[in-house]
């Protein structure tokens, strides 16, 4: 039984796991990464739990996303530079079941996310969607996508900010998205 005033991490887990699965599988668009980030966040509580101190209503709650919001990060900052490494040393993990990947999709609502993003993408003007697919998509550098497109850096750089910012108010403006992500 945890200490008055301390967290108690397994009653966390069991009242928040759903719901933070759902938020990373919409933010990666893939449930065995959102597995992957499940894990590695309630590691991260674990290990710094006696940091956590309580406060307000929820307190815990908005401690735990915000490691998880810390673990996303990190995992687009480096993630794809580890699953390289992994990939050259043939390290392989265990993929989770077909049933669990379509069950968090399902959870997630990834087709109807995709979907809006299809068609939010579709109303970016050429130049802009291409430069943004070129950034995000095939994660190029911006000097790639600038010669790529044939522009200078600076305007691979404009493109892609304006793009994605397009892309933050349509997502914004739809209910469908605004709904699923909460």
């Amino acid at each position: 039984m945890p200490r008055r005033g301390s967290l108690d991490l397994q009653a966390l887990y069991l009242e928040q796991r759903d719901g933070l699965l759902t938020f990373l599988a919409r933010r990666t668009a893939d449930p065995e990464i959102a597995l992957d980030l499940l894990a590695e966040t309630f590691a991260q509580a674990v290990a710094s739990r006696k940091r956590f101190r309580p406060g307000g209503r929820d307190q815990g709650t908005k401690w735990l996303y915000g490691i998880a919001k810390h673990q996303l990060a990190l995992y687009y900052r480096r993630g794809h530079c580890e699953q390289r490494a992994m990939a050259r040393l043939g390290v392989r993990r265990e993929p989770p079941s077909e049933e669990i990947l379509a069950e968090i999709s399902a959870q997630a609502q990834l087709d109807d996310l995709r979907g809006v993003m299809r068609d939010a993408l579709a109303q970016l003007s050429d130049g802009t969607r291409s430069a943004v697919e070129l950034r995000v998509v095939q994660e190029l550098a911006y000097s790639d996508i600038a010669r790529r497109l044939c522009i200078s850096e600076g305007a691979a750089r404009v493109r892609v900010s304006r793009g994605l910012a397009q892309l933050g108010e349509l997502l914004d403006g739809n209910a469908s998205v605004r709904a699923a992500s909460t």
